[in-house]
């Protein structure tokens, strides 16, 4: 059996921040255990990515106790911001680095020399979508055969309904500017005289001045009753959610893929999504043509285009339900996902 150790952020299993990145370092860990692999999980305290105090140290810690040459992926959450730590160890350990979110495309040329200097150091890097990969080849001109696509992958889920009027809205993210809860929100009041009710889910606490911001604006707007933002669910509380709801509505600004989207189309969910990053990779099509809508990020005006249509329009409801339903049989499982990050870590040099 093949030993592997993986080093990832210190909320991998809190409850209360519940993100797209400790999902998938989760699941890729329960399925490569079960597919014979002998996993060790290493929750690493601090701040990633933005490490303060001792965090670089408890990072030291952890690597130098894992014996010579052993094979370790670190998640990129960690991983690109800890060159000063992961480059004097690359000789000795087998490193893998998992990257969900590139941070070198802000733009910031220190955030951008230290996330290359560990990708050009790593043995191989995984990525969550093409659009990933293209990025990060752009960014740092990596060599091709060290890149591998994982996209995360989804559970059978059963297909939902919907309602006859497409009314009940769904939003899936973190509560932060990133996720466009400000471009929902406006959205939303332009289109108030139309029968809708939204549920947001997700954690309330990543950004506060946000949130109390968001709530602030839905009030102003008169939207009080309408708009329910549920905090973090429970995974039987989203699933629940899921199988009330007609259409998902991702308004994000910056995805590298959007599993919120893959789960929703896996109960044959619709979606009206900004056209992001990997988006449109997990939206994907069917025979029937894509399950969703996809509109530019940030513009209210799209989307509250995009709403009134799903709303509108019964015929447009139905089509986009058809290519939901035949999505679902033809997205990634964890299965899938873990054999490829196997396959990656295997092609590492020793």
């Amino acid at each position: 059996m093949t030993q592997l150790h993986l080093v990832v952020p210190a909320d991998i299993h809190d409850p209360r921040r519940p993100s797209g990145g400790n999902r998938y370092d989760r699941r890729v860990c329960e399925q490569l255990a079960a597919s014979g692999w002998i996993v060790m999980l290493h929750a690493t305290p601090g701040d990633w990515p933005h490490p303060a105090g001792d965090a670089g140290a408890a990072l030291a810690a952890v690597l130098d106790a894992i014996p010579n040459g052993s094979l370790v992926i670190v998640d990129g959450l960690i991983a690109s911001a800890a060159d000063t730590v992961l480059l004097p160890r690359a000789g000795r350990l087998r490193q893998v680095v998992l990257v969900h979110m590139p941070l070198g495309q802000d733009g910031d040329p220190e955030i951008r020399r230290r996330e290359g200097a560990v990708l050009a150091s790593a043995g191989a890097v995984v990525v969550t979508s093409e659009w990933s990969r293209t990025l990060l080849t752009e960014l740092y001109d990596l060599p091709a055969g060290r890149m591998h696509v994982a996209p995360p992958g989804v559970d059978a889920a059963p297909a939902v309904g919907g309602t006859e009027t497409g009314g009940e809205l769904l939003c899936v993210s973190t509560v932060t500017r990133a996720k466009g809860y400000d471009v929902l929100v406006d959205a939303l009041a332009s289109i108030a005289a139309l029968g809708w009710s939204s549920t947001c889910v997700g954690s309330l606490d990543r950004d506060p001045g946000f949130t109390a911001a968001t709530r602030a604006a839905v009030a102003d707007a008169g939207l009080s009753g309408r708009v329910r933002f549920a905090g973090a669910c429970s995974d039987a509380e989203l699933e629940e959610l899921f199988r009330s709801a007609d259409v998902l509505v991702h308004p994000s600004r910056s995805e590298t893929y959007g599993m919120a989207v893959a789960e929703a189309l896996a109960h044959g969910l619709p979606v009206i999504a900004s056209d992001v990053g990997g988006v449109p990779e997990a939206i994907g099509s069917s025979p029937s043509g894509p399950p969703g809508l996809l509109v530019p990020p940030g513009d209210v005006s799209a989307l509250a285009r995009a709403l009134r249509s799903w709303l509108g329009d019964a015929d447009l409801r139905r089509r986009l339900r058809a290519a939901a339903a035949k999505r679902r049989s033809t997205l990634p499982s964890w299965s899938h996902t873990a054999a490829t990050l196997a396959r990656a870590c295997e092609a590492a040099p020793p």
